[in-house]
């Protein structure tokens, strides 16, 4: 724990609550792990963990004064637990703690973190990670010193809290599963743009889950699959609806599919099979690029350039997407050889106020114009964006710019 949190550790505050449980005969204790935010000490350092954990304390206290309807002594748990501890005696009959306000201040707590979390981490991390709350209850023994019995209650809390996190997991898993079993994803496309003409030129395929589910979000959908072991299942699936979507698509567009590298073992992905497929929506090789992220693990380049020379001379085409996210930018650049270099947002944000993109930009197309690819601006939110990648020679635009992604037809 750095020492900038500003709560006491158990050990203190259990001892300074010793007279109280004795006299109220009973006390609750609210544990909420927040041990998903250590990454962020091994990452960004101890100040930045602190600070983090500190505005997560501040949280977890704001609901407690608001629902415990009573005094709560706050604390950090054991050493190197991130861990922050509501403790509470009864004021009054002790079955109101019990059966009242230790359930509500659980779902306070929850409720609150959920809506206000994102700011915990913030700049570090997009989105809190998973936050598991337990509760546990004792009363005096006498028999038993405070401190033990303190103990065995937050021992108790936290075993609820580890039960509550796998009933969550199990929740979400099987949400998920049905997902894939019942194929409930649809496709979104969302307009490639000329930037000269402001002629549409294509159209990228982006996957969305169920409205109105805590699974309509494809970076949700993707990351609890990763965390389930159902990558694959997922990506077969989402080409699936992508394919299905583009049924009728438009005539001269081209059709951006993203892809995994670990697609082109999917025995529904060989060349006759695909492109079976995708005459039934009357589109052939040559009206597909096969989108890669930059930030998709490529372990073996060798093999590949195998398969993307395959696939090439059917006449499917690649891009390279999210250029400029990772680390790795100019290497998949060079090993990939892409027909389209996606030039990630981050550089193209502003760029009309701001000539360390533009020159980043016109690099390159520098390159690109060098190896035979074209480059596509992601993120346009502005005329002035456009018309600035237009000035700097680059072929194509895509964003929020040309609207919303949206079926293709009416019933996605």
């Amino acid at each position: 724990m750095s020492d900038a949190i500003a709560l006491p550790p158990i050990s203190v505050a259990a001892a300074e609550l010793g007279a109280a449980f004795t006299r109220a005969g009973a006390v609750g204790v609210l544990l909420v792990d927040a041990s998903g935010l250590d990454v962020l000490e091994r990452q960004y350092g101890h100040a930045a963990y602190g600070r983090a954990l500190t505005a997560f304390a501040a949280e977890v206290g704001a609901a407690c004064r608001e629902f415990a309807g009573g005094p709560v002594s706050l604390a950090r748990g054991d050493l190197g637990r991130g861990e922050i501890l509501a403790l509470l005696t009864p004021d009054g009959p002790g079955a109101d703690l019990f059966g009242h306000i230790l359930p509500a201040l659980e779902r306070a707590v929850l409720a609150r973190v959920a809506r206000l979390g994102p700011r915990v981490g913030y700049p570090y991390l997009r989105r809190l990670p998973p936050v598991a709350v337990g509760q546990a209850y004792g009363l005096r023994n006498p028999i038993l010193s405070e401190a033990t019995q303190i103990r065995d209650t937050v021992d108790a809390a936290r075993a609820d809290a580890d039960l509550n996190r796998l009933v969550v997991s199990r929740h979400r898993r099987r949400e998920l599963l049905d997902v894939l079993v019942r194929g409930l994803v649809h496709s979104v496309y969302e307009p490639i743009v000329d930037a000269q003409g402001l002629t549409v030129f294509g159209y990228e395929a982006l996957v969305r889950g169920p409205e109105g589910t805590s699974l309509a979000s494809p970076l949700t959908l993707f990351e609890i699959a990763a965390e389930e072991g159902v990558l694959f299942q997922l990506d077969c699936l989402c080409r699936t609806a992508a394919l299905a979507g583009a049924v009728d698509f438009p005539s001269g567009a081209k059709l951006f599919l993203n892809i995994r590298p670990s697609s082109f073992h999917d025995p529904s992905f060989q060349p006759d099979a695909l492109i079976r497929t995708l005459a039934h929506c009357r589109l052939g090789p040559q009206d597909v690029v096969f989108e890669i992220s930059e930030q998709e693990s490529i372990e073996n380049y060798e093999i590949f350039r195998e398969a993307r020379d395959g696939y090439g001379k059917l006449g499917f085409q690649f891009a390279l997407d999210d250029t400029g996210a990772g680390y790795a930018s100019l290497e998949a650049v060079a090993e990939l050889a892409p027909e389209f270099i996606k030039v990630d947002r981050a550089f193209v944000r502003g760029i009309d106020e701001d000539p360390v993109r533009q020159t980043i930009l016109r690099a390159l197309q520098t390159l690109a114009s060098g190896i035979g690819a074209q480059i596509i601006g992601e993120g346009l939110d502005t005329l002035e964006e456009l018309r600035t990648l237009g000035s700097l020679g680059i072929p194509f635009g895509q964003g929020w710019l040309f609207g919303k992604p949206a079926p293709l037809n009416s019933d996605p």
